[in-house]
């Protein structure tokens, strides 16, 4: 298997970029091109003490960088030759298996959308993180890319949050639950009350296991291993849960610092603290799924370290092992089908 990474994306590029791509080539055996400034990539191989190319690493070069004050819309058209355009044209032509980029997320949504192209017959693409609970996790859907939605589009993301819980959480009859401020079917605005509509005769049908209205705690708790919302929503969400995982995390380390005795039991109880941490630990899973485009894309996080890089690549591995996008484009043949 072959994984492009966008070399020059993120607030670390190319250091930790570079690092986490070597190790994830030595250690998942899989080839990684590297797509960005040939030099500077090389610089940072020969300052981990490697003369040449390591096995398993390919470079392609791209003179320029699509910056975070870059328009989103517009960088992947006027910067041709940047990494990020450069790695998408790669992934578009084949020459990989699915792409990895820690650069702005505009700017990665735009061209996957523009280069790439969406799975024919999805209205938008959207990013599901996978959210940590009491359970295995659930996929959050949308988290960013689209702040308008309408009821279609969140149907849409329904059907792309459940193939992609059962391929990368190996979840069977996955349940899909609505973000509401309640749980009784007439809760919500317009768009809560129609999508509702959608995704319970989508359940009826057949088609999902829908369980209706899902209220944030519940989701926590494991109520749902997809849960469906509009990007604006969804990403207010997840800010909220990164900084009481944060808040959390600091205020136990506080505790246990304050005196001789919560020293001692935190000495006792140190390998489950470090679990706990590496459950709250977004570094873990490494980035986020770009779900209704053609070919695997993996959002990693902008301040991606190499363990973080590694990780996102390892998703993408397991992304491009899996059929979503054709799964997704079935399903949609057949509701559009039904419909005529």
């Amino acid at each position: 298997m072959k994984i492009i990474v966008d070399a020059m994306g993120g607030d670390n590029a190319p250091d930790e970029i570079v690092r986490g791509s070597l190790d994830a080539a030595r250690d998942l055996n899989i080839e990684i091109v590297l797509a960005g400034r040939g030099e500077d990539i090389l610089r940072v191989i020969e300052r981990l003490g490697m003369k040449g190319l390591p096995r398993g690493i390919e470079i392609v070069n791209a003179s320029e960088v699509v910056e975070m004050e870059d328009d989103p819309a517009i960088a992947v058209r006027v910067k041709k030759d940047s990494s990020l355009t450069v790695a998408l044209n790669l992934l578009r032509d084949g020459r990989g298996d699915a792409l990895v980029s820690a650069g702005s997320t505009g700017a990665l949504l735009s061209g996957a959308t523009l280069i790439v192209k969406r799975v024919r017959g999805v209205r938008r693409a959207a990013l599901a993180p996978i959210i940590p609970n009491t359970g295995s996790g659930f996929v959050l859907i949308d988290c960013g890319a689209n702040s308008d939605c309408n009821p279609e589009y969140l149907l849409q993301f329904a059907f792309m949050g459940a193939f992609y819980a059962e391929d990368f959480l190996k979840i069977g009859n996955v349940r899909v639950g609505l973000l509401n401020n309640g749980t009784e079917k007439t809760k919500g605005t317009g768009l809560q009350l129609e999508a509702y509509k959608l995704l319970e005769t989508a359940g009826v049908d057949g088609y999902l296991n829908f369980i209706g209205n899902v209220e944030a705690k519940d989701a926590l708790n494991g109520a749902c291993d997809v849960l469906v919302c509009d990007g604006f929503t969804g990403n207010a969400l997840l800010k909220s849960i990164e900084g009481t995982a944060t808040l959390i995390m600091s205020e136990l380390k506080g505790i246990y610092k304050k005196n001789l005795i919560t020293k001692l039991s935190a000495a006792l109880i140190k390998k489950h603290i470090y679990s706990l941490r590496a459950k709250m630990n977004p570094d873990t899973i490494g980035g986020t799924a770009l779900l209704g485009i053609s070919k695997p894309v993996i959002k990693a996080h902008g301040s991606s370290n190499a363990f973080a890089i590694k990780s996102a690549i390892s998703q993408a591995m397991n992304s491009a092992a899996s059929d979503t996008a054709a799964r997704l484009q079935q399903v949609l043949s057949d509701l559009k089908s039904a419909d005529e």
